[in-house]
């Protein structure tokens, strides 16, 4: 039960669409324009790079709000498995932002609401995720090739970490269900960003800017 209570909140928490509310403030449905993606990369396309960091630091915040409310709750009588709980906040949070109801299922890829996750779940994988990301984008200035390879690089060390006795508290069994949840969340990801994966493979995926030559209505 516990599980599906995280699984909520963080739901709850991944519906408030930031990139969404932002362009309405402005004047403007973000599903109308760009690639019709309510998420940070289509915001800063469409309205510049202020607007696409502070979507980010919205969506990540989100999720960074909603795995602390679940320490704060939970993490004294479920100590044992709590990084297992902040993964499932994690998934539905990010579950939340891609799918939300009141908006016909049609929200964002997740990617910011995974880096609030991932900043708010252990320190151990905050370095390995900033430097794969940014290092993949500022060598390529491909946002989907960057998030895809961070999800792949934070799975591997998941695993390895957990293996190695990171999450000494968590039984086997324990472990497995936390790489499971993960892998959905991988899973999910390459889903959400199969357009994107075709692109890559012909050579024709956008390339992002901070700068407004990267700008596009």
């Amino acid at each position: 039960m516990v599980r599906l209570i995280c699984l909520a909140i963080g739901y709850v928490f991944g519906l408030f669409q930031t990139a969404f509310f932002y362009g309405k403030m402005h004047g403007i449905d973000i599903r109308e324009h760009g690639s019709g993606n309510s998420g940070t990369t289509n915001t800063l396309r469409v309205l510049g790079t202020k607007a696409g960091l502070i979507v980010f630091a919205g969506d990540c915040l989100k999720c960074m709000a909603a795995v602390w409310i679940v320490r704060l709750v939970f993490g004294t009588t479920y100590h044992n498995i709590i990084y297992m709980l902040c993964l499932y906040t994690g998934a539905g949070a990010v579950l939340g932002h891609n799918y939300p109801f009141y908006m016909g299922f049609k929200g964002g890829k997740g990617i910011a609401v995974t880096a609030g996750m991932v900043l708010s779940f252990h320190p151990y994988f905050i370095i390995t995720g900033v430097l794969t990301f940014f290092g993949i984008f500022f060598a390529t200035h491909y946002v989907s090739l960057g998030s895809l390879l961070v999800y792949t690089v934070l799975m591997i060390q998941l695993v390895i970490s957990g293996q190695m006795g990171l999450f000494s508290e968590m039984t086997q069994p324990q472990l497995l269900e936390m790489y499971a949840i993960f892998g959905c969340m991988f899973l999910m990801a390459f889903w959400k960003h199969r357009e994107n994966i075709k692109r890559l493979a012909t050579g024709t995926e956008r390339k992002t800017y901070l700068t407004k030559k990267n700008k596009v209505d």
